[in-house]
């Protein structure tokens, strides 16, 4: 359990808003007021400097001097942890986008920090940005959303019928194949490793067979009940990655039966300090549809229908090749689930909250 420190509380008056939305079933939390100036000339500038520690500690759990947190990091800490969030809570700080050609730009940010990509964060951007009539969209059809993330620009597609937002395609920066059955010891054994930059860093592999990663009476090796066996094996390969290739996160995937358009595939996301990706992972899916092109298993025209540890899918394209490596697209579903405002009283004694 990590918790509140002993550092001084933020001003009365702190207020947050934000409009959730989760995309197959990971949520996404996109702060539309309240957020403190972020400087920086660049989306990946300014992540840049939202990851470097305030001047000062503050004596932090257990007696620790901890870095002190800076207004930014307050309102991460405040979004993400208990009571206000949980250790799986996703989101987006609203920033210019590089220029004038987006519409948006955004810093992602989960429990542990900031990262670089995000698909899920991607397509429930689009989908807010036209159901919210900051970018024009038609009644039916297509409305494309540039947005500069730290990784480089991407766009979100969102499609519409009869006025409503039925889908969004999430077409991502080139994805690098970066490394192919790369031995890795663990707890289990050496098992082999694909690695992929997609944005993020990915190790991909099959989950490992038998004994706790097969969940109880399912048949199924990718399911709530193999978890407790793979988050820390995804642990384990992340940290033994982590300094050579600034690993992101560990994707286990097991094959289903292909369809008539092409591979089949179940997966689960374990990123950084263990936490689930409860959708199939957009960037993930990318790196899983380079490795497949590379394979020699989805040619044109064909494509992965990618299911993720609770049963939702995207579907995944790859587009063609260019010199920075593979394009890809991921299509999914986003849904809105509130709107909030979140304050924070200085006579709070548990701040900006704790994780468990």
């Amino acid at each position: 359990m990590s918790g509140p420190g002993s550092e001084p509380l933020p001003p009365a008056g702190l207020e947050v808003r934000t409009v959730d939305y989760h995309t197959a079933g990971e949520p996404f939390r996109i702060v539309t007021a309240g957020l403190p100036p972020v400087p920086g000339g660049s989306v990946a500038e300014r992540r840049a400097i939202a990851l470097r520690p305030a001047a000062g500690s503050v004596v932090g759990v257990g007696g620790a001097r901890v870095p002190r947190p800076g207004p930014l990091e307050t309102v991460r800490q405040l979004l993400t942890r208990e009571p206000r969030g949980h250790a799986g809570m996703y989101g987006g700080f609203l920033v210019p986008p590089d220029d004038d050609e987006a519409q948006l730009g955004v810093l992602f940010f989960h429990k542990d920090g900031y990262s670089t990509a995000c698909g899920h964060g991607t397509m429930a951007l689009g989908a807010w940005a036209v159901d919210s009539g900051l970018v024009a969209a038609p009644d039916d059809g297509t409305a494309r959303v540039w947005i500069d993330v730290p990784s480089g620009r991407v766009a979100a597609l969102v499609h519409r019928s009869a006025g409503r937002t039925t889908a969004v395609t999430f077409r991502n920066v080139p994805t690098r194949v970066l490394a192919r059955k790369l031995p890795v010891a663990t707890s289990v054994g050496t098992l082999e490793v694909d690695v992929a930059d997609s944005g993020a860093r990915y190790a991909s592999l099959a989950v490992p067979g038998g004994g706790p990663f097969a969940a109880a009476g399912s048949g199924a090796r990718v399911a709530p009940g193999a978890l407790a066996a793979l988050v820390p094996l995804g642990r384990e390969i992340r940290a033994a990655l982590l300094d050579t290739y600034d690993l992101y996160g560990v994707i286990f995937h097991e094959e289903l039966p292909d369809t008539e358009a092409g591979p089949n595939q179940r997966s689960v996301t374990v990123f950084t300090d263990g936490q689930i990706d409860r959708s199939p992972c957009g960037s993930g899916t990318s790196a899983r549809l380079a490795l497949l092109a590379a394979d020699g298993r989805l040619g044109p025209g064909q494509e992965l229908r990618h299911e993720s540890v609770i049963g939702t899918v995207f579907t995944g394209r790859v587009l063609g090749h260019g010199p920075g490596g593979v394009l890809t697209e991921v299509t999914g579903q986003a849904h809105r689930t509130g709107e909030h405002t979140f304050v924070l009283d200085p006579a709070d004694l548990l701040g900006t909250g704790f994780l468990l």
